[in-house]
């Protein structure tokens, strides 16, 4: 017996990107989901997208996530697109030489051979014996960053915004170090990813139009794309003439199999590194200290045992979960339970409903530092687990550290707003009064 399609308000709320900046309404739909119909065929009620299964389980998206010779990347969209969305990728990209159904190719579109061997070229660069090399400027930059938002709260008398004074340029200041991009160039390097990601949301791509229609968003996320193409293939010109230690150097050398690496795939990596390496993080860290604004006590206790702050990041990047989904093409029939998954067939794995599973964590809406065993799938796991997972945690570890050498408490001095956005989604706004040590 095949599970039963989806209502079509349900089907609509899975990939409207409103959704998901009701955090509490999402988490209430996945729920409900998830114990009813786990694995739940999603139609669109106007067929303006294809068909595909939403995998709300933990254990089912941990299987997909592993099993990456039977559940792949390509050959559809990695991110959930309508047709149009699909249509115009593949036209996009048929010009360039290499037609596709992303516009980007990077490691997250990518399947085996070709994925393992490009990610070798930077592996080794963002394992944790390498990072000890960079540590200690990474904490001189945390530092300073509270520094400078302790300054900005006046002594606790201004209402301080957490995510433009250190969520967001804290770890984009990181990445941009590591890719070798000028400092002069990250606030270009934050717009451009931020229309990338938060297309979809008027107050990212800076449109400041609520309603934005299907094709509008798809133009300015290609235009975000290109900027980022064209940006990246004049740093990658320069490091070829200009050799530094740096990723940005890596990549414009970089060779496979003796051959250099295509302009598409050498642009789609430092596009990966540049955005996904700083947006995920700074939703992590937004949320972190979100879950501690709300809770004066759990503040008080890691303040208290520094011994507590990996618990506080890992239990972020699960409650935050800011890669939202990803999709899969199975190659073979798959059972999940009684339902049959086809060869060919499209699934969402939703890390937003598998990393609040009641079965893998208890009570998961609670954000607790304490909280054993917490096996998250936020970095994805097998083959393409997230290339920079130790350097998040790292960048996270050290910036609570001079939090909690700097502030006494934090409070919540607004509503926060989180992003619309079906992909990569956080908080946007996240307004706090502080109490300076």
């Amino acid at each position: 017996m095949n599970a039963p399609v989806a209502s079509p308000a349900d089907a609509i709320a899975v990939i409207d990107p409103t959704s998901y900046a009701e955090w509490s309404t999402a988490l209430d739909l996945f729920d409900r989901l998830r114990e009813t119909t786990p694995v739940v065929r999603i139609e669109s009620p106007e067929g303006e997208f294809d068909p595909f299964w939403l995998l709300t389980r933990y254990d089912d998206a941990m299987r997909v996530s592993k099993d990456n010779a039977h559940f792949l990347n390509a050959p559809r969209p990695t991110v959930f697109t309508n047709k149009q969305g699909e249509e115009f990728a593949r036209q996009f990209t048929r010009l360039q030489g290499e037609e596709s159904p992303n516009l980007v190719n990077s490691l997250v579109q990518v399947d085996a051979p070709k994925h393992p061997k490009l990610r070798r070229l930077t592996q080794e660069w963002f394992m944790p014996k390498n990072l000890r090399n960079i540590e200690a400027a990474i904490r001189e930059l945390a530092v300073k960053t509270v520094d400078r938002f302790v300054e900005a709260s006046k002594g606790g008398t201004e209402v301080v915004d957490f995510v433009p004074l250190v969520a967001a340029p804290y770890p984009l200041h990181v990445v941009m170090q590591i890719l070798g991009v000028p400092e002069a160039d990250e606030p270009r390097m934050l717009f451009l990813t931020q229309q990338m990601f938060g297309g979809q949301d008027e107050d990212l791509n800076k449109s400041g139009l609520a309603a934005l229609t299907p094709d509008q968003i798809l133009q300015i996320v290609t235009g975000a794309v290109t900027d980022f193409e064209t940006y990246f293939e004049g740093l990658a010109a320069d490091r070829r003439a200009n050799p530094t230690d740096d990723v940005a150097t890596i990549l414009a050398n970089a060779q496979i199999d003796g051959e250099p690496i295509s302009a598409r795939d050498r642009a789609g990596y430092y596009i990966i590194v540049a955005a996904a390496g700083h947006d995920t993080t700074s939703a992590s860290t937004a949320g972190a200290m979100l879950a501690l604004a709300q809770d004066p006590e759990q503040f008080a206790r890691v303040k208290a045992d520094r011994s507590l702050v990996p618990g506080i990041v890992e239990e972020a990047i699960r409650w935050t979960s800011p890669v939202q989904h990803f999709m899969r093409t199975a190659t073979e029939d798959a059972q999940f339970g009684d339902v049959t998954i086809k060869a060919g067939d499209w699934l969402m794995i939703n890390y937003v409903a598998a990393n609040h599973d009641p079965a893998q964590f208890p009570d998961p809406r609670r954000f607790d530092a304490t909280r054993e065993a917490n096996r998250h799938l936020a970095f994805g796991a097998g083959a393409h687990q997230c290339l920079g997972l130790h350097l998040a945690r790292l960048e996270m570890r050290l910036l609570f550290e001079a939090l909690l050498d700097r502030i006494e408490a934090a409070e919540l001095a607004g509503e926060p707003k989180r992003a619309k956005s079906t992909f990569v989604g956080g908080l946007k706004t996240l307004p706090l009064r502080i109490r300076a040590v």
